[in-house]
């Protein structure tokens, strides 16, 4: 009778821990290794990776970080457009490219900006020059609604 019980909540429980992770999930836990190879093997240099991450009530541009780092290091970054627009307000379009990666000219100037929705205060980058390196990359959060535009979410890539 004990063990018939115990294999009951053990089926039980694996149904339950099945049912919590979605498709999207294991596809990105199954991707995961990939990306963090190809992020080492990333060629050094004077250049910055970011990750879009638009949402519509926030005024910050998204998540940058340095060649050859993980996700978890970069930051949620303000963008300085003095000398050269973002890629979707150039094209007229804000968050047309939320969660594309691009290849980053820049630096970051040292200041703060404050975003009043969010109440922080994120680093500045200043942008010099951009590249597309892909619309659809691998995911760095651990749930696509981290991409909704309208969730209001701020969530640190993992």
């Amino acid at each position: 009778m004990r063990s018939t019980f115990s294999g009951f909540l053990a089926v039980l429980l694996l149904l339950t821990l099945c049912g919590c992770q979605t498709p999207e999930w294991r596809r990105a836990v199954a991707a995961r290794p990939a990306m963090i190879r190809a992020i080492e093997t990333e060629p050094a240099g004077n250049y910055y990776v970011g990750r879009r991450f638009y949402k519509s009530d926030f005024r910050f541009w998204g998540y940058v970080r340095s060649p050859r780092k993980p996700w978890s290091t970069a930051q949620l970054v303000m963008l300085n457009e003095h000398g050269l627009l973002a890629p979707d307000r150039e094209k007229g379009k804000l968050g047309l490219d939320n969660g594309y990666e691009y290849r980053l000219e820049g630096y970051f100037s040292g200041d703060t900006v404050y975003e009043p929705a969010s109440n922080r205060f994120y680093p500045e980058f200043v942008l010099q020059n951009y590249r597309l390196k892909s619309e659809e990359p691998g995911a760095i959060f651990r749930s696509s609604r981290a991409l909704d535009p309208e969730e209001r979410l701020i969530v640190k890539p993992y």
